[in-house]
Formats: structure tokens, C-alpha cells, sequence
């Protein structure tokens, strides 16, 4: 690697214009895309995955554009020495973050401990071009504390050991800005071998590191993103195991005798997302050997969402245990949701049925009626009055009634099953569970129609989780 600056290792001369302009238009062209890619991409930066994916780019982009730099200089070969500045009329400053104002030259003569510098790297050193350029002893003045033993070493590697310098520091301009210089040079020996001289050229990548600093930071917060997101979704899953009851197999309650019902269900996750939602299903016996059924649905998702649901599910059991009915119970989770510190909003639909004369008293509130399957064919529910759970303050609740038959079949779902197409919330699932009623009928057991069901729905592209809870009444 000759030195452009001595009279005795004369520069060598560019290459031919042709292959250097075409490598500059594919660098041109190459950067005029992912400007293009990097426009289409912009965010508002919450999410760290876009800030992450615009810092790359950034970076992509400023490396291209010293390419492309770098390759004009090439082509058009290195500046002829400048002759001293006069001090009345001081060269006008290269254009900030130019190619001039990045890259600059210089030459240490050991023999006479002269120092000879281009005009670009008193800019980067910020050394006044008026004054003479500092030595190799006086260099270590501009560096940091820190890195100096560093610019030391590759000094002493190069004059003593005749290697090649390649390594960074980080220096402290007179105008106290701190800049990265990359620094590539070699010995120049003289005709018995020895080192007659040093010579280098010196980069400010400044703006390339902390473009690479960028990159690293919004890197690592993405891991921690991922990291938290991971922890929040074990968590919620944990506990969104511990509230449901299992749902591999038929529900069974302790204590009910041969009139009980036959219970499953299944609680299916969202296909698009990897959060957890707030839904529930849950099967009570209560006091009496009446039983409760609820399905239910707090909006949102994660472990706040799940918690508050469990706290739901929490208190609907235990006000069902002390004998509140149906519409009665739905007032007091509404009236809970509205007095909670982090308001929610969710639907819920309750029942309680009754053993000794198969009635299914029920009320709901903004929530898909119950389905009634009777041989082979289905139908909704008649609905009575009742608002989302957290919708207002002090919302009543209607009640309904239904006189089952031994054979008959109960579903409770969550509006999330199925996609709506256009149809309102809940309604293509219906109409696909009721056009399930001939299935269900060749069916012996609940499990058996849940089974059904997750066959039919099991592998729908679900935006959100969803619940189903089947009852077939035995006798």
C-alpha cells in the first residue's frame, strides 16, 4: 500500500473509469431500493420489531452511501497535495458528513520527525489547518484516556514489527465533540529494510457506529420485548390452567347421582395470536344438586386480562354457592367490573338448572344465547334483556326460562369461534353449530359433540380464543 503522500512511493493511478461507474450505478440503484423498502415500512415506533427493522435499514443506507463514495474516489483517484492554508484565507470546510470531512491522510517521516497531513484529516481532528501537524508523540494528546494504550500499541506494532495498522479509537476535538476514527496504515521502509516512515489514512465513522449502536439497542430490546412478552404469556397461561376446570374429558361433578347431566368442553385458542384472552367456561354443583353452567368473555388479553377473569369466575361461584339467581348474579358482576380500578368490559351468560324438574333458568349480558339441540335440530334460545358486563352503572338483568327433555343438548359458547364475514358478532358460528344438530344427534356422549365441534372449528383462522361448554341432560 504506497503512500500518496511521499515523492519516493509515488501513488498507484485509478482504475478505468468503466467497471467503477458501473459498480457506483448498482450501489446507486441497490440504494434507491431499500430507501424504497425502508419508506414502506415506516411505523410509529412502538412496536421494537419495526423500530428494530428501521434501524437496520438506516444502517443499510449509510453504509451504501459510503460505498458509494468511496467508489468515486476510487474512480477518480486520489487529490493532488494541497499546499499550505495561508492563515488570512483558510480552505472553506469540506461539507459535513461528506466524504472529505470522513476520510483523510497522513505520513510520520522517522527520520526527520516531520509529519505531513492531508487537508480532510484536520477536519476530522479538528486540528487547526493553520497550525503544523502533530507527530506521533503528540497524537496520543487527542485520544481518549482509555484508548490510548491502544492507538500506542498498533504505533509500536507498525514501527517495530513492521505490521499493518487497522484498529479504531475514539478522540476529543478541540470543540469537545468526541468522534470515532478508524484508523488502516502501514510502514514505508527504506532501502536497507528498515522503517523509514508511517503512513495511514484515518475514516470518522462516527455516524457508522452509532448507527451500529442503533441496531444493537433496539436488538436488545426486542429480546427483552420477546422476553417479557413470553414471561406474561407462561403466567397467564398458568393461570388461566389453574381457574378452568380440565377440559380433556367429561366434566364430572363430585356429587350429582344418576339424574346428573354429562358436561365437556374445551377452551380453543386464538389461531392468529399468542395471547392469551379472558375467556371461561365453568360447571358448579351447587348446593340443592342444582348445577350452574356459565361461559364467559372479558375483553382483551394477557395476564391482566386473565386475572381478571379469574377474579370473575371467582366471584360468580361463589355468590351462585349463596343462592343468587341467574339475572341477579349478572348485576353483581357488572356492578363489580364498574367499581374495579381498571375498567373492562365483558359478556357472560348463566345458568342454573334444576334436576328434579329439568328447568334451565338463565340471563345474560351481551352474550350469545344458548343453543337447544333436540332430535337433530337446533335453535337459539329466546334472549332476555342484559347489557355488557362494565357497559353502566346499575344495569338490571332479565331471566329466562326453558323445560328441558332427557336426551336434550345444551351449548354455551364465546363469540369468538368463528369469523363474523360481515355477519354480527357471533352469528356465523351459530348458524354453523346449528347446522351441526344432525351430527350431534348420532353422537352418545357430551365429549363426543365438543369433539364435533372442535372438528368443525378446530382449524378456523379465530382472531380471538374462544370457549364452548356442551350439557346433554341424561334422564
Amino acid at each position: 500500500m504506497p503512500s500518496h503522500l511521499s515523492a519516493d512511493h509515488p501513488a498507484a493511478q485509478p482504475p478505468g473509469h468503466g467497471p467503477v461507474d458501473a459498480l457506483i450505478s448498482q450501489t446507486r440503484r441497490l440504494k434507491g431500493d431499500v430507501n424504497a423498502v425502508r419508506r414502506e415500512a415506516q411505523s410509529d415506533g412502538s412496536d421494537p420489531q419495526d423500530r428494530w427493522q428501521r434501524a437496520l435499514y438506516d444502517l443499510a443506507l449509510h453504509q451504501l452511501n459510503d460505498l458509494d463514495e468511496h467508489l468515486a474516489q476510487l474512480r477518480d483517484g486520489p487529490p493532488p497535495p494541497t499546499a499550505e492554508p495561508a492563515a488570512a484565507e483558510p480552505p472553506a470546510a469540506p461539507r459535513r458528513g461528506s466524504l472529505l470531512s470522513r476520510v483523510g491522510s497522513a505520513e510520520w517521516n522517522l527520520l526527520t520527525d516531520e509529519a505531513s497531513w492531508s487537508s480532510e484529516l484536520y477536519e476530522i481532528l479538528g486540528h487547526d489547518p493553520a497550525a503544523p501537524p502533530l507527530t506521533l508523540d503528540e497524537l496520543p494528546s487527542l485520544v481518549l484516556d482509555a484508548d490510548r494504550p491502544k492507538l500506542t500499541a498498533m504505533v509500536t506494532d507498525c514501527l517495530v514489527d513492521a505490521k499493518h495498522i487497522d484498529g479504531e479509537f475514539q478522540i476529543v476535538r478541540p470543540d469537545c465533540e468526541v468522534r470515532t476514527v478508524h484508523m488502516m496504515g502501514e510502514p514505508v521502509l527504506d532501502t536497507d529494510g528498515s522503517t523509514a516512515s508511517m503512513w495511514a489514512v484515518l475514516r470518522d465513522v462516527s455516524e457508522l457506529r452509532r448507527s451500529q449502536q442503533a441496531v444493537s439497542e433496539t436488538r436488545d430490546s426486542l429480546q427483552r420485548h420477546r422476553h417479557r412478552a413470553q414471561t406474561e404469556h407462561r403466567l397467564a397461561v398458568e393461570l388461566q390452567e389453574a381457574v378452568l376446570p380440565p377440559w380433556r374429558g367429561t366434566l364430572r361433578l363430585p356429587h350429582q347421582g344418576p339424574r346428573s347431566l354429562d358436561l365437556a368442553a374445551r377452551y380453543l385458542p386464538s389461531s392468529t395470536s399468542a395471547l392469551v384472552g379472558g375467556d371461561w367456561y365453568d360447571a358448579l354443583e351447587l348446593p340443592g344438586g342444582e348445577t350452574l353452567l356459565s361461559v364467559g368473555d372479558l375483553t382483551g388479553h394477557g395476564v391482566t386480562v386473565t386475572s381478571g377473569m379469574a377474579m370473575l369466575l371467582g366471584a360468580l361461584r361463589g355468590m351462585a354457592m349463596a343462592g343468587a339467581r341467574p339475572g341477579q348474579l349478572m348485576a353483581w358482576l357488572n356492578q363489580l367490573l364498574d367499581t374495579t380500578v381498571q375498567p373492562a368490559l365483558g359478556s357472560a351468560v348463566c345458568c342454573r338448572y334444576r334436576p328434579e324438574t329439568r328447568t334451565l333458568v338463565w340471563a345474560q349480558a351481551g352474550h350469545p344465547a344458548p343453543l337447544l339441540f333436540r332430535n337433530g335440530t337446533g335453535r337459539r334460545l329466546n334472549t332476555p334483556d342484559g347489557v355488557l358486563l362494565g357497559a353502566t352503572s346499575g344495569a338490571t338483568y332479565g331471566e329466562a326460562e326453558e323445560t328441558l327433555e332427557a336426551g336434550d343438548l345444551i351449548l354455551l359458547h364465546t363469540d369468538g369461534l368463528a369469523p363474523g364475514r360481515g355477519e354480527s358478532p357471533g352469528t356465523a358460528a351459530v348458524h354453523r353449530l346449528l347446522d351441526l344438530a344432525p351430527r350431534f344427534a348420532e353422537t352418545h356422549t357430551a365429549q363426543d359433540c365438543v369433539r364435533t365441534v372442535v372438528e368443525e372449528f378446530g382449524e378456523s383462522e379465530r382472531e380471538d380464543d374462544a370457549c364452548v361448554l356442551i350439557a346433554r341432560v341424561m334422564s
